[in-house]
């Protein structure tokens, strides 16, 4: 529907703003003022409440926690209790009087008592060997064979010629005869005579020096058969068979080395020295052992022979070479060994096993076992040790017994329970089983 207006009509004029009233900004007075709290105040009684509830909340916290606190103090105080009287399970020995060595050590090395590089002493070629390699040989046994044959020709020409001069001689002989009785009826001049003598002479000495010839001859010729100089344990054979060998090559043939004996050079520090030659003064054979690179087994024993005449001033220790028979070949050269010296032994000295010392601040102690079962800390005076014995030179007295394992778990007047190898329960106080 279309709406008609009419054009005469007025515009409709649009509606006034309403006028807001104007804003004094001076206050009014207090008995115009609203009767309700200021927001502030409120506020703070807020504050104080909050204050005060976490305050409560912290103290509750506190006396819970000082609780717990006294009940775990108590649980600890009574599980200490119970430990205090509960025995501990540990292993113990008794301590024993006996004889303990001393020993000084000294890394060493095995070295050939002798040592030979067989070499020919005349030139030809390489005919045999007459060994095999490793083979133990003994002295004057045949090694190898040089061609011979013209050492041969050598000795037959020198006998040769000691065959003619002698007799050349023996006809210098009976002319020098016939001279002689010629002279003495004055048919021949004195010159004559002593010419001859002469000859003869000249023919012995001819005939001495081939009989030299002849003896060089057959030294060369026995040296074609090359011979062993000493018993040993010959290596590698370096040379041949057919090969030109010569007097003067610089490589040997084959290389003996002389197993028994056998030498162990060994070094000791300086500091140690001073003992050990006196007992070499006063004529004391001092044993030495050989053991293996890790100390454990023992190879060999033998006895030192002598000492070095100076000391190492790079090193500060000096060598020693101890002799050793090495009947079962255990000792071969530059084998690495570990050599042990015994300098001495104490006798009757009370010994402990070595687990048994304990170190603390307050110095060395063992724990000892007493008759009630309880075990008590006992300083100790330690002496030499050597293995799994130490010497206890004061403190105690054999016959104690001492704790070997379990330490850890000891104090002072702990009740302890001895336990044997094989884990089954003993006396508190007993002795382990030997």
């Amino acid at each position: 529907m279309i709406e008609h207006r009419d054009l005469a009509d007025p515009p409709e004029a649009p509606s006034p703003e309403p006028i807001e009233a104007p804003q004094f900004s001076r206050p009014l007075p207090a008995h115009a003022e609203p009767k309700t709290p200021r927001p502030g105040r409120r506020r703070r009684w807020r504050g104080f409440l909050w204050l005060a509830l976490f305050g409560v909340l912290g103290y509750i916290g506190f006396r819970y926690y000082q609780a717990a606190q006294q009940k775990q103090q108590a649980a600890q105080a009574a599980q200490a209790a119970r430990l205090a009287h509960r025995a501990v399970p540990v292993a113990a020995a008794a301590a024993r009087r006996g004889d303990i060595p001393i020993y000084l050590r000294g890394l060493g090395t095995v070295t050939a008592f002798n040592t030979v590089n067989v070499k020919p002493r005349v030139d030809g070629p390489l005919v045999a060997v007459n060994y095999k390699e490793g083979q133990f040989v003994t002295k004057g046994q045949v090694l190898a064979e040089i061609d011979p044959r013209t050492f041969q020709v050598a000795v037959e020409q020198a006998e040769g010629q000691l065959a003619r001069d002698q007799a050349q001689q023996h006809d210098a002989e009976v002319n020098l005869a016939r001279f002689q009785k010629l002279w003495d009826e004055q048919v021949i001049a004195r010159q004559q005579l002593d010419t001859q003598a002469a000859q003869v002479g000249q023919f012995k000495g001819a005939i001495a020096t081939d009989q030299a010839n002849i003896d060089n001859a057959r030294l060369n010729l026995s040296f074609t058969k090359i011979q062993a100089p000493l018993s040993g344990r010959i290596g590698l054979r370096l040379v041949d068979v057919g090969n030109m060998v010569h007097a003067g090559d610089p490589n040997p043939l084959a290389i003996i080395t002389q197993m028994q004996p056998i030498a162990v050079l060994f070094t000791l520090p300086a500091g140690e020295l001073p003992p050990v030659l006196a007992k070499l003064r006063a004529g004391a054979k001092l044993p030495v052992d050989a053991y293996d690179s890790a100390d454990r087994n023992r190879i060999a024993a033998g006895s030192l022979l002598t000492v070095d005449n100076q000391i190492d001033t790079n090193t500060g220790t000096t060598r020693l070479k101890a002799i050793f028979d090495n009947q079962n070949n255990a000792l071969f050269p530059n084998q690495f060994v570990n050599c042990r010296l015994l300098l001495d032994t104490r006798r009757g000295v009370t010994i402990v096993p070595a687990p048994a010392v304990e170190r603390g601040p307050q110095g060395t102690y063992v724990y000892v076992v007493a008759a009630d079962g309880t075990a008590a800390m006992r300083t100790i005076t330690e002496g030499i040790t050597e293995g799994s014995d130490v010497e206890v030179t004061g403190g105690l007295t054999p016959g104690e017994t001492v704790v070997t394992d379990g330490q850890d778990k000891l104090q002072q007047g702990s009740k302890v329970e001895v336990r044997a190898a094989n884990g089954a329960a003993g006396s508190a106080g007993g002795r382990q089983p030997r």
